[in-house]
């Protein structure tokens, strides 16, 4: 299937690597990395992966070893990433 990164989704990584890259530059970039390719092959291979998401028609893909979920829904032959957000953070109502 096609990955499609919604703007919001690459604003949210442009995002996390500036606030990680304050303190630390190498855990910055293996993070950024780390998301896209799980993005890249866990989704590609099984869009059913994630788990049901809290706005409906989205699923989530917990990242693992890092806080961050990525958002997305699928349609046809699409995968849409629409946003990757903190754990922490209070999750957005509408997209």
């Amino acid at each position: 299937m096609k990955i499609i990164w919604a703007e919001s989704a690459r604003q949210d990584l442009r995002t996390i690597e500036a606030y990680i890259l304050e303190g630390n530059p190498i855990a910055a970039y293996d993070t950024i990395i780390n998301i896209i390719n799980k993005v890249e092959t866990l989704l590609s291979a099984n869009p059913a992966i994630g788990r049901a998401g809290r706005v409906m028609g989205t699923r989530e893909l917990v990242i693992n070893r890092t806080p961050y979920i990525v958002l997305y829904g699928v349609s046809d032959n699409n995968i849409n990433v629409l946003r990757v957000i903190h754990e922490a953070r209070k999750w957005p109502d509408k997209l």
